[in-house]
């Protein structure tokens, strides 16, 4: 028979509340049925757990409609539609349930571990029953589940064949009539040799057949007794007799009813009323009672009496309470191991707090410590110096009457300077930096957290970010954070200890859009912006707030080429200072002349040499520049009189002292060309205040084409010489010699004392 041919039975409509009258009135037998169906491989316990939640979950969420025209209603269909969708609902869950899970495929509901139902500490269990059900539940672990479901349905809701086929292809089996021929193997072992089905000759659920075999009064279920040629008498069912829990009818007993031997209607010692014919079925304590009762009763009556005790059919055994999930048992879980797991979770609570207590931020919004990182250690000096109350603040009035000039007398100025929690969180960011702030700091600067209460600067909003500049002695330090969000928080260090009058006379504020902004201090009087690449062009007035920020500026740090190089012009009560951004804190002060008295460039002779080797500052960017110094140490006449060439050495000073940088640059005479690289050097000494000397050459083309060696030294230099591809010798700081192209030449010289210095390398 196809399952194409199958028609569900006509169910008709079904509703919600008629589907609960049915869950809540056949509520064990549904739980039974559900438990029988699940695989029990599960365990008890969460066969008995599921079973409950499998028909918990029965009930339909809205009015089930008619399935259409419905055929002829048939003697085994069931009666009530409520009851029958609910048990159709529940067998297509337990089938699911028993499915293996896969890698691919994506698990169902009821293949989990119910959520409800749910017991703590306890195992439950239905009670324990004898050798047969036992026996009966290891051959129904071996069945697939469709065969476990045809089984039930047969033996415990006494359907038909036809019925069970549509029952189960109604509940999603692809082949329900395989499912139905394992239940008849199943069926076959419940039948020991020598013994009949449910209802046949020589079965003990009718009365002890004759000698020949003829079949005693109520030898066969819902039939007459059969003839002595075997053939059936009126009443007999077409098909099989001999099944396990074959569908009982009017005037016939089902496989599992009947009492033990010799009991049947008309029997001597017969019995009815419960287990009698029609009655409902019994449990395998009644069954063993009545044929107990039975026997004893029938001593006079049937020679049968003294037989041994029968075995009982797989159809009266799942009436048993062995698989009763409503009828239960207790017992505690492994309680040494319910201890090791709750002293586990107590554990891992508790990190959890922890962790969640140190790490935790809320995402919308600054924590009390903003974005810097958990504190890992307690110290009371530690702590007091990040306390916003015991920030230093200076006075306005004390700067104009300090000895000296520094960043010591900076008044803590910036709309901000109130804001008890901004500071909070820059300080804790500066002690303990989280790892989405972007830090900086230049060479050599320390980036550890302060080691007292820092002095504060200014604390205000400056291009959509909050900014809070500090001074511990040592460092300045640039905390900043955007106005909205919680992302993109920066911390800059840049040392700038034993800072002057100009070396504290500003600071970078912000970095936005290729700009810059400084903060300049109180005593200085003027501001401009003044090209350094254009000697000749006067400044530009630089506009300041009340509290010291300039207007921005575009930074010749964050530009792209060499176009144009703005510098901070500055006036205080000394006179005008030049400064640069090179990408740090603090700007550069730019200088002209010799190591042993430098002056500021803003003389047009040093201007106008600064704007031919100005693009080469980008060598020192983020160096830790504390000044640069250019010194025009040689001037050489050209050979075929091609004017008069320049020789510059600059020198970029640092705030820790080492890591000085030199290059030696030369110039022709020509003020449109830039000036070109002959030497640099990091680390050395040459024009310094230690040793304001320098030796440096060139291979220059001449304008007719020929190659000459030029070098130059400081006045200190009384010869020069060259050996190599190009050999000669000078008096005096300068040489000249005809070369190839391409020649390489190691030149040297000899000072006035008589040492012999090489060139700058």
């Amino acid at each position: 028979m196809s399952t194409q041919d199958l028609v569900p039975s006509p169910v008709g409509p079904v509703d919600v509340e008629q589907a609960e009258a049915a869950l809540v009135e056949r509520y064990p037998r549904l739980v039974r049925i559900a438990y029988l169906v699940l695989p029990p491989a599960l365990g008890r316990n969460r066969r008995v757990l599921t079973a409950h939640a499998l028909v918990q979950r029965s009930l339909p969420r809205r009015r089930v409609p008619d399935p259409g025209v419905p055929g002829p209603r048939r003697t085994e269909d069931a009666v009530d539609p409520g009851y029958a969708y609910v048990r159709g609902e529940v067998l297509r869950q337990a089938l699911i349930a028993g499915l293996p899970l896969r890698r691919l495929a994506l698990p169902r509901r009821a293949q989990f571990p119910p959520l409800l139902p749910h017991v703590w500490g306890l195992r439950l269990f239905p009670r324990v029953g004898g050798a047969d059900e036992l026996a009966l539940d290891q051959r129904l672990s071996r069945l697939s589940g469709p065969g476990r479901a045809a089984y039930v349905l047969r033996g415990l809701e006494r359907q038909g064949d036809p019925e069970v086929l549509r029952v189960l292809a109604a509940a999603g089996v692809e082949d329900p009539a395989e499912a139905l021929a394992e239940a008849d193997a199943l069926d076959a072992t419940d039948d020991p040799a020598g013994h009949a089905g449910p209802g046949r000759a020589g079965e003990p659920d009718g009365a002890p057949g004759a000698p020949d075999g003829t079949p005693g009064p109520g030898a066969r279920a819902g039939g007459a007794p059969g003839a002595p040629d075997g053939t059936p008498g009126p009443g007999a069912r077409a098909g099989r007799s001999d099944r396990v829990g074959e569908q009982g009818g009017p005037g016939r007993t089902g496989g599992r009813r009947g009492g033990g031997p010799g009991v049947g209607p008309g029997g001597p010692g017969s019995a009815t009323g419960p287990g009698g014919p029609g009655g409902p079925a019994r449990t395998r304590e009644a069954v063993e009672g009545s044929a107990g009762g039975s026997a004893a009763g029938s001593a006079k009556g049937s020679a049968a009496g003294s037989a041994p005790p029968r075995r009982l059919s797989g159809a009266a055994l799942l009436e048993s309470d062995e698989f009763d999930p409503c009828a239960l048992q207790a017992r505690p879980t492994d309680l040494m191991r319910r201890r090791q797991h709750a002293r586990a979770a107590f554990v891992a609570v508790v990190a959890l707090v922890a962790c969640g207590t140190l790490l935790g931020l809320p995402g919308d919004g600054w924590g009390r410590n903003g974005a810097a990182a958990p504190s890992y250690a307690r110290n009371p000096a530690a702590e007091a110096a990040l306390e916003p109350g015991a920030v230093k603040r200076v006075d306005p009035a004390v700067w104009p009457g300090a000895t000296r000039q520094d960043f010591s007398v900076w008044p803590a100025r910036g709309g901000l300077t109130g804001d008890s929690a901004l500071l909070r969180r820059a300080l804790a960011v500066w002690a303990r930096p989280g790892g989405s702030v972007r830090s900086s700091a230049t060479p050599g600067t320390p980036v550890g957290p302060p080691m007292g209460p820092p002095q504060l600067l200014f604390a205000g909003r400056v291009d959509a970010m909050r900014v809070v500049l500090f001074h511990d002695g040592l460092r300045a330090v640039r905390y900043a954070e955007p106005v909205e969000g919680t992302a993109g928080a920066a911390l800059d260090f840049a040392r700038t200890d034993a800072a002057d009058t100009v070396g504290a006379a500003a600071l970078v504020v912000s970095r936005a859009a290729g700009n810059v902004r400084y903060l300049t201090a109180p005593w200085v009087r003027e501001t401009a912006v003044r090209d350094l690449l254009a000697p000749a062009k006067e400044p530009r007035r630089l506009v300041r707030d009340g509290d010291g920020v300039t207007d921005p500026v575009p930074s010749p740090a964050q530009s792209g080429g060499c176009a144009r190089w703005n510098t901070l012009q500055i006036r205080d009560r000394e006179g005008v200072r030049l400064l640069t951004d090179l990408g740090e804190l603090a700007p550069a002060r730019l200088l002209w002349g010799p190591p042993a008295a430098p002056e500021d460039a803003t003389r047009r002779e040093a201007r106008e040499t600064w704007a031919r080797t100005a693009c080469r500052l980008t060598a020192v960017w983020a160096h830790g520049v504390r000044s640069v110094n250019a010194w025009r140490f040689a001037r050489q006449p050209l050979p075929g009189g091609a004017g008069q060439a320049a020789w510059v050495c600059t020198r970029a000073e640092t705030w820790r002292g080492t890591g000085s940088r030199v290059l030696a640059q030369f110039l022709v005479p020509s003020p449109e060309v830039p000036a070109a690289l002959a030497a640099r050097s990091e680390g050395s000494s040459a024009c310094g205040v230690r040793n304001p000397r320098v030796l440096a050459g060139v291979l220059w083309q001449a304008p007719g084409g020929d190659w000459f060696v030029l070098a130059a030294g400081s006045p200190d230099f009384t010869s020069l010489e060259t050996s190599g591809g190009v050999k000669g010798r000078s008096d005096g700081p300068l040489l000249t010699l005809r070369a190839k192209a391409g020649a390489r030449a190691d030149l040297a010289g000899t000072l006035r004392d008589g040492t012999r210095m090489n060139a700058l390398r």
